[in-house]
C-alpha cells in the first residue's frame, strides 16, 4: 500500500513537490495522523507542516479535515490557505 503526499506553495519550497510513502513507513490511518508522523520525520517537515500554520489539506483532490481516513493509493496534499487581492 502507498500514499502520495504532495506539497504546494511555500510548503513545496521547503519539502519539494511530493513524496511517496508505504504503509511500512507510517501506520497513519487518517490525514491528521499522517501530518503528525511527517512532522516527526525531520526538522524541515516540522517547520513546513507545523500545526499552527493553518495549512489546508486535500485527499484525492477534495478538501478534507484531519479525520479523513486514508486508503491505499490516496493522494494527500498540504497547502497554505489561498488569499486573493
Amino acid at each position: 500500500m502507498s500514499i502520495t503526499v504532495r506539497y504546494f506553495a511555500a510548503v513545496r519550497e521547503q519539502l519539494g513537490p511530493f513524496e511517496t510513502l508505504s504503509w511500512a513507513d507510517t501506520a497513519a490511518r487518517t490525514v491528521g495522523e499522517l501530518r503528525l508522523w511527517l512532522i516527526g520525520r525531520s526538522a524541515a517537515h516540522a517547520a513546513a507542516l507545523d500545526l499552527d500554520k493553518g495549512l489546508r489539506t486535500a485527499c484525492n483532490q477534495t478538501l478534507c479535515n484531519a479525520e479523513q481516513a486514508l486508503q491505499d493509493g490516496d493522494e494527500v496534499a498540504f497547502f497554505p490557505p489561498v488569499t486573493g487581492g
